[in-house]
């Protein structure tokens, strides 16, 4: 067992796994740490704790010191160098004529780096645009471009249910969202209703799935009969509610007419064939003691669409990949020039086809 501390750097993000060391450490605090980065300040979002050795998935790094007044100062002075950097990105993104979106800008802790995260619809080639950038604040420059999800994650906003994006506040992992969660919650298909601010699914649709579908593995289908142990009655199901869990039932009377009666589901008893319902399964809850302070950074363990690109790998495509696509409009023309082939063979049984040789005849003495 290894006694660990949990770190988080942005607002948001993932927890990482640090030694605390000599240091008594409570959540809330901030520490400055070393990580693959560089040198980082975070805040402690895990109090001190035991875990197995197979639950790190990197070496394990102490905690440097506690956070003090002059590491916020440093902090601060980036943020603002972070407005200016982004003015200046955005103006040489414009005399470039690049079609990209400047989303954020990152400054390294210690000064000697700065990251430029942006949108786009496909790869760009802005190797221009680093040295323009390199010219002008002498450190190394590195440009990341990002999905939708992970912009929204970044800016943060308002949902429609009226509290502040998941992605901003305490969702550190992006989970995949299915339309069929939609239609397992008896949702309307229509997109502009179960689209987040980000233009993709909800995130809430797989938070609430386990959920929906335990409750729907209690209720019957419609059409289904139903038998009734308190009234002695048969029936068959007209509607079900799925948050209420009851029942609608329609129930032949003595004198032959059809009502309607609603039941709880817990007093209906179904066929032998019925399956049994889906299990729950308890998981710990989010921890959402820390709200988020600043703006939320995106991660780069969950990057959907991500292209890293710095100034000393940055390049345009080279000749191979121009090669590759003459191959690939040579495949393309070879189904028609095999069309073109049989259809000279039908109409000119003599005459020689693009490409093919006619067997030699063996020439006659004379």
């Amino acid at each position: 067992m290894i006694k660990v501390i949990g770190v988080r750097f942005r607002g948001g993000g993932k927890t990482y796994y640090f030694d605390p060391g000599e240091f008594e450490l409570s959540p809330g605090m901030s520490v400055v740490v070393e990580t693959a980065r560089g040198t980082e300040v975070g805040m402690v979002s895990m109090s001190e704790r035991e875990i197995e050795e197979e639950e790190l998935t990197a070496p394990l790094k102490s905690v440097t010191r506690i956070a003090s007044h002059e590491d916020f100062e440093i902090l601060k002075a980036n943020k603002e160098k972070e407005k200016e950097a982004f003015r200046i990105c955005r103006e040489k993104i414009n005399a470039h004529g690049l079609e990209m979106k400047l989303v954020d800008v990152e400054y390294a802790f210690e000064g000697n780096k700065i990251l430029f995260y942006f949108t786009a619809d496909g790869r760009i080639d802005f190797r221009d645009l680093v040295k323009d950038l390199a010219s002008v604040f002498k450190t190394r420059i590195e440009l990341r471009q990002i999905g939708v999800r992970d912009e929204t994650k970044m800016l943060g906003g308002i949902g429609i249910c009226g509290r502040v994006l998941c992605c901003h506040s305490y969702l550190s992992d992006f989970a995949p969202v299915s339309i069929k969660m939609a239609k397992e919650q008896n949702l309307s298909l229509n997109p502009s209703k179960i689209s987040g601010v980000c233009g993709r699914l909800m995130c809430c649709l797989k938070n609430e799935e386990d959920t929906y579908e335990y409750l729907n593995s209690r209720l019957p289908s419609v059409g289904e009969m139903v038998t009734v142990p308190a009234d002695g009655v048969e029936g068959t199901v007209n509607s079900v509610n799925v948050l209420r869990q009851t029942v609608k039932v329609l129930i032949k009377t003595d004198g032959g007419d059809i009502e309607m009666k609603e039941y709880p589901v817990d007093g209906l008893d179904f066929g032998p064939d019925r399956k049994p319902p889906v299990p729950v399964t308890r998981r710990p809850l989010p921890d959402l003691s820390e709200r988020s302070r600043g703006k939320a950074v995106f991660e780069e363990t969950i990057i959907e669409e991500e292209i890293v690109i710095t100034e000393e790998t940055a390049a345009v495509p080279e000749e191979g990949s121009r090669q590759n696509g003459e191959k690939q409009n040579e495949r393309r023309r070879r189904p028609y020039r095999r069309r073109r082939n049989q259809d000279a063979k039908r109409q000119h049984p003599d005459k020689k086809a693009d490409g093919e040789r006619k067997p030699s005849r063996p020439r006659e003495k004379q």
